[in-house]
């Protein structure tokens, strides 16, 4: 295998691979739509439990 032949399966190889990852979904990030009164009342669910834990442990 020369040189100049590794180079064109490289690149062949990086193109492949931009070209599969361009049709992959999504895995989330900061513009993903979702159940946000869902996440605002666990998330304050979680709140009052540490709260009440704290508290009835005499940690604060």
């Amino acid at each position: 295998m020369t040189a100049s032949s590794a180079t064109a399966t490289v690149l062949q190889t990086h193109e492949g691979l931009r070209a599969r990852a361009g049709l992959r979904a999504r895995t989330g990030g900061p513009q993903e739509d979702g159940p946000r009164l869902l996440e605002h009342l666990l998330g304050w669910t979680l709140v009052v439990v540490l709260a009440m834990l704290v508290t009835q442990t005499g940690l604060m």
